[in-house]
């Protein structure tokens, strides 16, 4: 539907009951971002502050809580606004623009998780090598890498989809994902093939270099000392905990959200809502309690609090 200005509007049809429970769906929504913010800024904080904690590791884990932040601000404030709203409607650019958001940060988290896989692959397995390779221009070439990599690769689609007709203005989900493709009037095979290249690149294979880099390290760490393993378990599990975690919920909306298969509504949302709420969430209380340093750090900082 287009209004004077000739402005295409999209219709988020994935709510379920909003006019029933709109103010609850609100005080969630609401509650849920400032503990994303609060929890990822409080460990970022932590990071910045301590010396020891200014290591390649850390620096990685501050970089993947602010991905968090930004992703979640991709989506909070719209979603806020949309409960509040009598219609829940979005522009056809805004909601490109957020897909861009959502796809490039979803891209960033896998090379920033496979970034660290690499940290700890040298400094395990080749430990007296490690100052050497992982230096601060490395770290940051990684970093750098991480997000303007997928930024290129989601940019492409985003403009050929841009001026693409539509017959469909109504999306079944509350965020602006993949399910864009089934508002055009014709489908690209082009723009299919190219999103499948870019879930390549940009998923399987970090996933395939995360997997086999930890199955390095558990193999050298198992032959080595009881010291080497146990460094190689607590510094090594949190990061396959945020993977599994990350990777399964991406699933859903990468390979199940893609298919003809109609979902029920009920079914779309809640899946989303796991999407945006709990894993922002889960990254900070992984990190938090899981890395040693980073516990002893925040452990003293509540103990003043209270």
């Amino acid at each position: 539907m287009d209004n004077k200005l000739n402005v295409t509007y999209i219709t988020l049809n994935g709510y379920v009951e909003i006019n029933k429970y709109k103010y609850l769906y609100f005080v969630i929504m609401l509650t849920s971002y400032i503990l994303i913010i609060y929890s990822n800024t409080t460990i970022m904080s932590l990071i910045g502050i301590h010396q020891n904690l200014h290591e390649p590791m850390y620096i990685f884990i501050a970089a993947l809580l602010l991905n968090s932040i930004l992703y979640s601000t991709a989506i909070y404030p719209k979603l806020l606004i949309d409960l509040l709203s009598e219609k829940q409607i979005i522009s056809y650019s805004a909601c490109l623009f957020q897909w861009f958001l959502y796809y490039s940060l979803a891209c960033s988290e896998f090379l920033l998780l496979a970034a660290m896989a690499y940290d700890r692959y040298v400094s395990i397995c080749k430990p007296l090598q490690y100052p050497m390779i992982m230096r601060k221009k490395t770290v940051s070439i990684l970093l750098l890498l991480a997000w303007l990599l997928p930024a290129c690769q989601v940019a492409l689609p985003i403009v050929l989809n841009a001026n693409k007709k539509l017959c469909n203005f109504t999306l079944k989900g509350i965020v602006c994902n993949s399910t864009v493709y089934k508002l055009h009037c014709v489908s690209s095979s082009a723009l299919n093939i190219y999103g499948l290249v870019v879930l390549v690149n940009a998923v399987f294979l970090p996933v395939l270099f995360i997997l086999f880099t930890y199955t390095r390290i558990f193999l050298i760490s198992h032959r080595s000392s009881r010291e080497v393993r146990t460094k190689a378990t607590q510094t090594c599990l949190p990061h396959l905990l945020v993977l599994i975690n990350f990777t399964c919920l991406s699933a859903y909306d990468v390979l199940l959200l893609r298919m003809e298969t109609d979902f029920p509504k009920t079914v779309r949302f809640i899946m989303t809502i796991q999407i945006v709420i709990y894993h922002p969430l889960f990254n900070p209380i992984i990190y938090g309690l899981k890395m040693k340093e980073i516990y002893k750090h925040l452990k003293r900082l509540f103990c003043k609090m209270v």
